[in-house]
């Protein structure tokens, strides 16, 4: 008689690793068990991604209103309300769905709301939330707990004056002004939103000596700029030693590169400084899992210590991204049920970041060429010389493609920085992934107007064959290569004729 507390799967966690890794059982035909302690969707419905992301699109239909209206300012309580029902619209997909599942596959599909905590590596006990308890057991598991913003020491964090991402939701005004903490890639995208949205100053602490130090400086340089027309003031170089509430809202003491200290009043102050792990509660000593040295779950390949648990998300802290969450789930429970297959390429991860202009990259960026000392071109075209960025007035950005410094030309990295950066990047990012060159991308006819005719350019510079020739528009096209620490300049000059 089977054991019906029995399952073959276990996942705990109900944000994108682990509920794409429960659907993906399902494909098996497993009897799987989901367990989520809060909400389904997790952090990335709630307090993350679609949250923050929605305020990007609303600022940046906000910089389209502002073309006609200059003084134009939306009310923050229209701006909560549209933050709010794609909350509701995205929930409510996951309870729908979920909730569907269970009753039309009840023999495969189980949906427990609780805390899991494990009794030994093949148990766990659910504490539900009127405090009872039910004991649950697997031949396998799929940890997917996720993380939670990481505090510093010393700072006392309410979500009321001092928030993370968590606290966005609490805003019932825009801030007066504002500090972040933190000029990675949300501490930006939290900047770009609130210097847009008009009503809020912000300042932004950054202990490198520019924003984004992980990118190419052009990147950064640019970014930076049209911070700078925003109104963000950068604290270049700075390091914080006091962040705390007073009666006005929030003092922050920094010691500037100038070696002086000197303190500042905020209304509020969002700490950006990355994640942690979430393992709280789970006993992991009960199943034997160890801990990698930045804190989260070691693992191999989603694959623990314990070789019937895997893991998916960002409690490895590997790569804290939801589309890379959902290809570890997915990709754990293949290795679990299915056919042999290889391990997840980290190297070519699609990424976004939400920034004015929003910044879309693939693949390795010149910096991390140069680090690894590997030869290569460079070709950049500026969104000024592409017809569909002129049609919608979005005209500042530009396209780097990175290749070999050979014949083959194979494609290394790309970056797009402007409008529809995102979406320009995917070519790109599927000839990287099929280590292939560039010839069959630039004989490809591209709809037109497209901002992908930008990169189709770029590629026909490569091969010395573009519309536009570089040497008459020097400023916004380049080509050149890199080797040996040495910039050689690509000379793509016509033939003289009498």
């Amino acid at each position: 008689m089977q054991n019906r507390n029995h399952y073959d799967l276990i996942v705990i966690g109900g944000g994108p690793g682990g509920y794409a890794g429960a659907m993906r059982a399902l494909d098996f035909g497993k009897r799987v068990l989901l367990v989520e302690k809060n909400k389904l969707g997790g952090a990335g419905i709630y307090d993350g991604v679609l949250t923050s992301k929605t305020l990007w699109e609303l600022a940046m239909r906000t910089l389209t209103f502002r073309e006609i209206n200059p003084e134009f300012i939306p009310e923050f309580e229209s701006i909560n309300q549209i933050v709010k029902q794609a909350i509701f619209e995205r929930k409510s997909q996951l309870q729908i769905h979920s909730h569907l599942l269970s009753v039309r596959h009840q023999d495969l599909f189980k949906y427990i709301r609780g805390k899991a905590s494990f009794m030994d590596p093949h148990t766990i006990e659910i504490t539900l939330k009127d405090g009872s308890t039910l004991r649950a057991s697997a031949d396998f598991f799929l940890i997917a707990t996720g993380s939670t913003p990481r505090i510093p020491k010393g700072v006392e964090v309410d979500e009321q004056f001092i928030l993370t991402s968590n606290g966005i939701k609490n805003l019932t005004s825009y801030p007066k002004s504002m500090v972040i903490v933190g000029a990675g890639v949300i501490g930006c995208e939290f900047a770009t939103i609130f210097s847009i949205l008009g009503k809020t100053k912000v300042y932004l602490i950054d202990k490198a000596e520019r924003i984004l130090p992980f990118e190419d400086e052009d990147i950064s340089v640019l970014i930076e700029k049209h911070f700078n027309e925003l109104g963000v003031h950068i604290h270049h170089g700075s390091q914080w030693n006091e962040i705390k509430k007073s009666e006005n809202g929030v003092v922050y003491t920094l010691s500037e590169k100038d070696g002086n200290k000197k303190s500042y009043q905020v209304e509020k102050c969002l700490i950006s400084i990355g994640r942690e792990a979430w393992l709280k509660d789970l006993c992991i000593e009960n199943a034997g899992l160890k801990i990698n040295e930045r804190g989260g779950l070691w693992d191999y390949d989603t694959q623990t210590n314990v070789s019937h648990i895997y893991t998916a998300g960002d409690v490895s802290t590997d790569v804290a991204l939801v589309n890379v969450a959902e290809r570890e789930g997915r990709h754990a429970v293949v290795r679990m049920f299915g056919h042999s297959v290889p391990p997840i390429n980290y190297n070519n991860v699609s990424t976004i970041m939400f920034l004015y202009p929003e910044v879309g990259a693939v693949g390795m960026n010149e910096l991390q060429c140069r680090q690894k000392g590997i030869p290569h071109k460079v070709v950049k075209i500026d969104y000024s010389l592409i017809a569909r960025a002129i049609a919608m007035r979005k005209t500042k950005g530009f396209f780097k493609i990175i290749v070999s410094n050979d014949h083959s030309m194979r494609i290394l990295g790309m970056r797009a920085v402007g409008e529809h950066a995102s979406s320009a990047i995917q070519a790109i990012a599927y000839l990287i992934h099929q280590n292939k060159g560039i010839r069959e991308l630039a004989d490809m006819l591209h709809p037109h107007p497209s901002i992908i005719e930008g990169i189709q350019e770029c590629l026909r510079m490569l091969l010395q064959k573009s519309i536009y020739k570089p040497e008459i528009f020097e400023d916004k096209m380049q080509c050149y290569t890199w080797e040996n620490d040495k910039i050689t300049p690509i000379h793509y000059l016509l033939p003289d004729h009498d």
